[in-house]
Formats: C-alpha cells, structure tokens, sequence
C-alpha cells in the first residue's frame, strides 16, 4: 500500500512590520542641525559693521560693508571650534571670539559649571530622602488644589521674570518641581509650563528687569521708570493668559493622560507612588534639609537681584549690603551647600563622594547642550553678519506712521531676538541703532524699550540657541517638538497682543 506524503501546511505568511514611527530628534541633534544652518547662513548675509561709540555701542547711520573676515578653511575652523568657543571662548577688543584671545569671558563655562552645582546639590538632597516625603505630604495636602498649585507656581516665577529676568535659575526647579506635579495627576508639560511659560511670560513683559529693561533704557538714554506703567499693564495682562493656557492643558491631560503630550519618562511611575503614597512623619534631619534647600534657593534670588539699580536706575551704585552676585558665586554656592546637605542628612563620607559624582553625571548633558547653544552665537559674532541684519531693520523702520512704527519695532527685533538670544546683549547691541529711530517718528523712546524686550522675552520662549529652553527641555525630558506643538498656540496669541498693545502705547 502506497504511502502517501503528509500534506505540506500552508506556509505561514510573514506579518508585515509595524512601520516605524518618527521620533524628533534630540536635543543635541537639533542644535547640530541649526549650528550647520547658522554656519552655511553666513555664507549668503554680507558682512558689514556700525562705528562703534566710547562706550562701544553701535553709531546710529554708520553702517558699512565690509570684506569677508574670514578665509573657507577659517570658516571651517569656526565650525569646529564651536562646541570649544561655547564652552570658554573669550572675546577680544576687536569683538572676535576665540579660545586663544585676551579679553572678557563669552562662553557658557559659568552656566555649565552652575547647573553641573545645582545637579549636585538637588541629588545630595534626594539622597537625604527629605525631598521624597516633602513632597509626598505636599502632594497629599494639595491632591484637591492642583490648579491652585500651578498658578501660584507661575506667578512666583514670572514676578522672578519680571523684576530680575529670571533664566538660567530657573533650571534649578525642574528636580524640585518633577516629582510633585507628576503626584498630582498630571505631565512633565506641566513642568515645562509651569517653570518656563511663567518665568518667560514675566521676563517678556519685565517691569524693573536691569537685565533687559535697564540695559536698554540707558542704551536708549532713559531712565528704567519710563514706560512702566505700559509694562506693568502687559505684566498683568498677559500672565493670566499664561496661567490659564497652561492650566487649561492640565486639566485636559489630568481628566484623560491620552491626552498628554510628553508621554511618561521612565521611572514616572515610581515618582508618582512615591508622592501619593501615606509618607512618614518627616524626621528632624529631614525638616533641616527641606529648610535648608528653601533657604538656599531664597538666597540665590537675593545674591542675584541688583536692588540699587532696579530701585534707583541702572547706573546707580551698589548698596552696601549688595552682593551683585553671577553664576560663579552661584555655582560655588550649591556646590557649597551640597557639602551641607550631605553632612545635615548623615550620608558620610563615601556617600557625600559618591552622591556628588552621580549629581554632576545626572546632570552634563544639560550642560553640554547649554554649551552648543552658546557656540551657534559664537559662530553669528564672528562671521559680522549681525550688523548687516541690523541695518536691514535700520531701513524698514524709518518714516513710518507712528502706531505701525510701534509694531513693525516688534517684529523685527523677533528675528534680533533669535541671533543675539541673550536680552542683555541684544539690548546693548540694538537699542542705540533703533532707539534714535523713535525720534523721526514722533515715538517715545520708552515703546522702543518695550517693544524690544516683549519680542526678546517671546522669541526666548522657543528658541533653540537659548540654554533656558533647550536645557529645561533636557531636564523635563520633554521634547522640543512636543513642546512647540504646546506652546505655539499660546506664542500666536501673544504675538498677536503684544503687536496690537505696542502699536496702541506708540500712538499716544
């Protein structure tokens, strides 16, 4: 009998594969992306630069053009030492930025090492275990008050914005800030929000801000009081727009986290069960380290605020008592206060070591990205195309009718705004070109001012080159994409306000 053959099963057929899903780029590709944009734009923008005054600001109608700086393999050079100039590039009496030069330091290496302190000082307080139950009894109390949270948060940090151009200080929040909106239901957006939506929104419509306002109000020749009252109004228009914008976000993402637009990082979990879990009795090392952190915090705001000049004008001098204190102070101080906090929580040696070794580790890529940021300026400065740009909205704004000379101030120091990201540079470096501009169209010198600084304080908010948005972005673990799609909307909206209400205070 003939056997036959088992009949052969029907192959199986292959399951196609999930198509792959975009993923943004990080951070460090994003600036990688706009070094080699910025680089290649100086190629296509002539060079050209303004006689410079006494005091080295730029001399209104003296623009020239001038020859190219710079050879092909001196550009490429540029280009490699980016990073190296971000970092500790010093500029020279001729305004050139290099690591060889003689002259005033231009790179980040003061911000690096002060949030390098600041990672060392939060994680030494973690370890303590004081945070984790501070804020499990935080979150316990305020598990019905969320949004109230949230506001008063914001308006902390834009009166920080407003009075003394809260920044880079503000990326010492974010581990303190995580942990506790996280147990109230809601995302790490939040803490974006939160922490950079309020301290942005007051330094864009800064009041007494020496940093912005004062710089360019002595820039312009006026003193830091005039116009106050316009921008006391903005202050108190546009934040609760901010608030509402970024608790109208929260309730949504807190009702339905599909919702959400920064998905969960890992470890989320463990972050919120540790916040709504019944915390222990905080213990008296604990309480002592909580305090201690409060008034650390507290000081650095007092160490940072130049109170006879916000008080009395920009070229008033210091009080006595004034400590006009900058980032190496600042980062000598959390490094400081980290040895402090070690000993309070009874870590000992080998955990004070090993706690300050993990803290600065947590914490380098955000100052690496801080350090990038920088280096994208670096190769604008040196290539001498800003001035070129300059001269353009020289041109745009001159005989112009009094409310659209207003507006069309504050569109073109958006551009400015991304080429020169920091509000003090951008303010000495534009303000004696634009202010005098004013004059031929019957404009308070005050609406020049403000219109500078609203457009530097919207610009700020998303521009990659700023240290303040790609770092807290990094230390949200929230992604730039994911924060656009945020806080675009929110920009339109002040765009369009911030154009009408400078337009409407330059016409009367």
């Amino acid at each position: 009998m003939a056997k036959h053959a088992a009949p052969t099963p029907p192959a199986q057929e292959a399951e196609p594969e999930a198509p792959k899903q975009f993923r943004f780029p990080s951070a460090f590709t994003v600036l990688f992306v706009v070094t080699i944009a910025v680089w290649l734009l100086a190629f296509i923008v002539p060079t050209g630069a303004y006689q410079t005054g006494d005091d080295g600001a730029p001399i209104t109608g003296s623009y020239e053009r001038t020859s190219d700086p710079l050879t092909f393999g001196e550009r490429l050079m540029q280009l490699f030492l980016a990073p190296v100039n971000g970092l500790y590039g010093v500029q020279g009496s001729d305004g050139f930025i290099g690591p060889y030069e003689s002259g005033e330091l231009y790179g980040a290496a003061g911000v690096f090492l002060f949030v390098i302190a600041i990672g060392i000082f939060i994680t030494m307080s973690m370890s303590t275990g004081a945070i984790d139950n501070g804020v499990a009894r935080v979150a316990q109390r305020m598990s019905g008050r969320g949004p109230v949270l949230i506001a008063v948060l914001m308006v902390l940090f834009s009166i920080g914005g407003t009075t003394e151009g809260m920044a880079e200080e503000t990326l010492g929040f974010y581990a303190l800030v995580i942990p506790l909106v996280l147990a109230l239901g809601y995302d790490r957006m939040v803490v974006a929000g939160i922490i950079m939506v309020g301290a942005g929104t007051g330094t864009l419509a800064s009041t007494v801000n020496p940093f912005a306002t004062g710089v360019a109000s002595d820039a312009a020749g006026i003193s830091i009081g005039d116009g106050i009252g316009a921008r006391l109004i903005m202050y108190l228009v546009l934040v609760p727009i901010s608030v509402w914008w970024v608790l109208r976000y929260a309730r949504r993402v807190k009702a339905d986290p599909s919702l959400s637009r920064a998905p969960d990082a890992e470890g989320d979990e463990e972050l919120r069960r540790q916040g709504l879990r019944d915390s222990a009795e905080l213990t008296g090392k604990q309480k002592l380290v909580l305090t201690t952190v409060g008034l650390t915090f507290a000081f650095m705001i007092f160490a940072i605020v130049p109170w006879a000049q916000v008080i009395n004008g920009p070229n008033a001098e210091s009080y006595g008592w004034q400590l006009d204190w900058y980032f190496p102070e600042l980062a000598a101080l959390f490094l400081a206060m980290s040895l402090v906090i070690g000993l309070i929580g009874g870590l000992g040696e080998k955990g004070l070591t090993d706690t300050l070794v993990r803290g600065a580790g947590d914490f380098i890529g955000v100052g690496l990205i801080i350090v990038l940021a920088r280096g994208v300026t670096v190769i604008m400065n040196n290539a001498e195309i800003t001035g070129t740009i300059l001269h353009s909205m020289e041109e745009i704004v001159r005989n112009t009718d009094s409310g659209i000379f207003g507006a069309v101030m504050f569109l073109i120091n958006l551009p400015l705004a991304f080429l020169v990201p920091s509000s003090s540079g951008h303010a000495a470096l534009a303000m004696p070109i634009l202010a005098p501009l004013a004059d031929f169209a019957d404009v308070s010198r005050a609406s020049v001012v403000t219109a500078y600084q609203s457009a530097s304080g919207l610009v700020n908010l998303i521009t990659p080159t700023s240290a303040v948005v790609m770092g807290g972005l990094a230390l949200a673990k929230v992604r730039y994409d994911q924060y656009l799609r945020f806080v675009l909307p929110l920009l339109g909206i002040l765009l369009v306000l911030c154009t009408l209400y400078i337009a409407v205070i330059a016409s009367l």
